[in-house]
């Protein structure tokens, strides 16, 4: 296990690292700088230091694992009521994208039951292979038992980067994972990279509240782990004469387990889901008072389209947090995106700027909001939601 140490002969007392440390768990004793207990290992202070008075530690000698045995670029293959998730199509065109730059693999493991037809898909859109495990045991997704069986396999077939969607399924998952295997979790990412000669990917996160965007390495432990976020990235166009190989892996499915899943419950009031919807309206606090929010719907029914929401108005208790977007909420990619009363937040941007087309309404010339949309118009959300519903009834009729 490694820590954080001070190299005390080396250290000045400068503060730089207090200074650096985001979690205040430095102070300056005698003039000499201690590591404090709510300190979480991050390593911010290392690379501040101007002396090379800090580093990790490596308890009980224990030997570093060879990162060059580490090979390959994996996608976990998430299934959720049968199908495979949208986010793993867009990891599968990213992780080509890695793959090819590093002149590796591109994999997925995929678990279930009666999944044979669904790995063959996934070759269509860029997998070389897909690892299958394929058992009743598996048919409803338990963390787990899948944690278990994917510790498993990474432990067998050494692969160097994990791309994980980060859906309630994925960020179970992941960090399960990451703590078991020793290694580190960059979660919600908006952009991968890769430095190709040192073989690292660069995963790139909003940080202190979407103010700045940070890149995040793991240099010195394998594999490489990613939570993505759904939408933030392009799914390729499946090529269905590609040719792949679906491998049948022997592992051990845990019996054991501390909590067994009955069944998964599928409401049928549930209204389109923001992720998958093509079309989304949103509103802001700019559309003045929670009863206007019901043109918001209208126009969403008139269009088949979903309603999104800013954290301002789910915050207010206008409406429910499932239709927040943003940063804390839900990240989304729709062909067009609706923006009502919304004056463009970097942490409401983080969630929808990849959407196709962005139609823009706010009488504030100077909205943040503007700055992304395709199309803006200047002037009372109340006003355009009216008179849109208008013309669209009239059109549709």
């Amino acid at each position: 296990m490694y820590n954080l140490y001070i190299n005390k002969d080396k250290c000045t007392g400068c503060k730089l690292c207090t200074y650096t440390c985001p979690y205040d768990a430095i102070r300056i004793k005698e003039e000499k700088a201690s590591i404090l207990t709510g300190c979480t290992q991050c390593g911010a202070c290392i690379t501040s230091c101007r002396f090379d008075a800090i580093d990790y530690y490596n308890h009980g000698n224990e030997k570093p694992a060879d990162i060059s045995e580490y090979v390959g670029v994996w996608v976990f293959g998430e299934i959720r009521y049968g199908t495979v998730s949208n986010v793993v199509l867009e990891l599968l065109g990213e992780g080509r994208k890695i793959a090819n730059e590093l002149e590796v693999r591109l994999s997925v493991v995929l678990m279930g039951y009666g999944i044979e037809e669904t790995a063959r898909g996934l070759i269509a859109y860029g997998a070389d292979e897909v690892y299958m495990i394929d058992s009743p045991q598996l048919r409803l997704f338990n963390d787990e038992a899948y944690t278990d069986i994917f510790v498993q396999l990474v432990q067998r077939y050494k692969p160097e980067i994990v791309l994980i969607g980060a859906t309630t399924y994925g960020r179970s998952i992941a960090p399960r994972i990451a703590s078991r295997l020793d290694t580190g979790l960059t979660a919600d990412c908006t952009s991968l990279e890769v430095d190709r000669e040192k073989r690292v990917l660069l995963q790139t996160r909003p940080a202190f509240g979407g103010n700045i965007m940070a890149t995040i390495i793991c240099p010195n432990h394998r594999p490489q782990m990613s939570t993505v976020r759904p939408k933030v990235m392009k799914a390729p166009k499946p090529d269905f004469k590609r040719v792949g190989e679906i491998i049948k892996p022997d592992v051990l499915i845990p019996k054991k387990l501390k909590v067994e899943i009955e069944d998964i419950v599928n409401l049928s009031n549930q209204m389109v889901n923001l992720a998958d919807a093509d079309i989304i309206v949103s509103a802001g606090r700019g559309i003045g008072d929670r009863k206007n929010l019901r043109l918001v719907e209208e126009l969403a029914e008139v269009l088949g389209a979903a309603v999104g929401a800013t954290r301002t108005i789910v915050d207010a208790g206008w409406i429910e947090y499932s239709h927040q977007i943003g940063q804390t909420g839900k990240t989304v990619g729709p062909k067009a995106y609706f923006a009502f009363g919304i004056s463009g937040a970097i942490q409401h941007l983080a969630g929808m700027s990849t959407s196709d087309v962005i139609i823009a309404v706010n009488n504030d010339p100077e909205a943040p909001i503007f700055k992304i949309a395709d199309f803006g118009i200047v002037g009372d959300a109340v006003e355009i939601l009216q008179a849109l519903i208008k013309e669209l009834k009239i059109r549709v009729s």
